[in-house]
């Protein structure tokens, strides 16, 4: 089945769906976990002229990403972080290619029939589209 499971987090209640459905996933298949946060920089400014603000930032995604990753460490599941820059979406895709990816799980919002293509620029849409393994969106 899948061996490395991606799952990006943004470490709001709504990503630890996905999260738990990897832990589940892992669980009873073996497979290996990394949590991933994506820290998106500003364009057109110099990451120096932000570092302390994007220090700050990644300071708080590596606190969050380790208590997420506890409840796999407890239970004897290979779990690993990650936290990078840049665009999410581009990012999540460059990162699960980079990573030998099999899998990439993560919470998605749902879509308004009412309003076809109106909620299609998300994040998981675009990783969705992009992604070279399968994905998996979580509602």
């Amino acid at each position: 089945m899948f061996q490395r499971i991606l799952v990006p987090v943004d470490l709001t209640e709504k990503s630890m769906v996905a999260v738990d459905m990897a832990y589940g996933l892992a669980s009873q298949f073996g497979s290996e976990v990394i949590l991933l946060h994506v820290i998106e920089t500003i364009e057109h400014l110099q990451f120096d002229e932000l570092k302390p603000f994007y220090e700050r930032l990644e300071k708080s995604a590596r606190k969050g990403l380790q208590e997420c990753s506890e409840k796999f460490a407890s239970n004897k599941i290979k779990v690993d972080q990650a936290v990078v820059y840049g665009h999410r979406s581009r990012a999540i895709v460059g990162f699960a290619i980079e990573n030998r990816v099999d899998l990439i799980m993560m919470a998605s919002h749902r879509v308004d029939p009412d309003r076809p293509g109106h909620d299609w620029s998300s994040i998981s849409y675009a990783v969705a589209i992009m992604a070279t393994c399968p994905v998996l969106l979580v509602k």
